[in-house]
């Protein structure tokens, strides 16, 4: 294959990576905006990684055939680590980025393993804690955000440390705004843990088998609020880091402003997943507020 077509094939693979970001993450598309030139690439197709492999259950007609799409890209990423060529625009863009930065196999790996986990879970199997929970956030939120930072040569303790707080924080709060989903798809909160539960009465015990009850919207609000409060600490934990944290690492920690965005909206619903008005604009916040808060928080180098 010549430079050229190789370039031409590179260029349309990082575009579709954009569109797909854009498409389906709009909020992250928009903080990507804000990376140094030199990062947004490598930022884009991470995210669009993470794109693929969120909605891979989500878009298949069958379970099954969502998990082997996870499985799929599992071993799409030990070929890419082989430089195996695969005809797949992310993962050509992945390669790309891959090729030319020090980006850790380890941390791909381990967002889609906890995929692959989540997916093979049983309906009714429900996490355990918030810890469990906040460990599959950080195994699918925060390893995006290491891997960027790493894509943008950027080595800081604080700066880990940061992101895996943003990415817990992200993790769980997109959890909860998902909550109505798994409802409505699976009759079940599979996503509110069994300590949360029982603590608000939510918990059915029907022998050996737990269910979470879906009729009490009041007794909900309340194990949603417990749920973000952990992720609020997550936040401020994050927050407190900022004077360590390089500047150069602060654009990539934006997504601690829509973390922020979702934290405000539920707020103002009291905590109700099911009100309408937290899927109105962006993360139910206006637009044009939206775009001008991160614009702030960027101009500053503040997240």
């Amino acid at each position: 294959m010549s430079g050229a077509s190789t370039s031409s094939n590179l260029k349309v693979a990082f575009s579709y990576c954009v569109q797909q970001v854009r498409n389906y993450d709009y909020h992250h598309y928009l903080c990507l905006l804000e990376l140094p030139a030199s990062v947004r690439r490598a930022g884009f197709a991470l995210r669009a990684f993470n794109v693929e492999t969120s909605r891979a259950m989500d878009v298949a007609s069958d379970p099954k055939i969502g998990l082997m799409r996870l499985l799929w890209w599992q071993d799409a990423i030990d070929k890419i680590f082989k430089n195996k060529v695969i005809e797949h625009p992310t993962a050509q863009a992945l390669a790309a980025v891959i090729s030319e930065r020090k980006i850790n196999k380890s941390w791909l790996k381990r967002s889609v393993d906890a995929r692959i986990n989540d997916a093979q879970k049983d309906v009714d199997d429900i996490y355990q804690t918030i810890e469990e929970l906040e460990k599959y956030a950080e195994d699918t939120s925060s390893t995006i955000l290491y891997t960027t930072l790493q894509a943008g040569g950027i080595t800081s303790t604080a700066a880990d440390h940061a992101a895996s707080h943003i990415g817990k924080a992200s993790g769980l709060l997109l959890l909860i705004k998902s909550l109505p989903y798994h409802a409505n798809r699976n009759q079940h909160f599979s996503y509110i843990p069994v300590k949360v539960a029982e603590k608000h009465g939510l918990l059915l015990k029907q022998g050996e088998r737990l269910e979470i009850r879906t009729d009490s919207r009041e007794r909900l609000s309340e194990a949603v609020f417990d749920m973000a409060s952990t992720a609020n600490a997550h936040l401020q934990k994050a927050r407190a880091l900022a004077d360590s944290v390089p500047k150069e690492a602060r654009s990539v920690l934006l997504p601690a402003v829509a973390s922020q965005a979702v934290l405000d909206s539920l707020s103002r619903v009291g905590f109700d997943v099911f009100d309408p008005r937290l899927n109105r604009g962006i993360l139910g916040v206006n637009p044009l507020f939206f775009q001008l808060n991160l614009k702030w928080h960027s101009w500053r180098g503040v997240y």
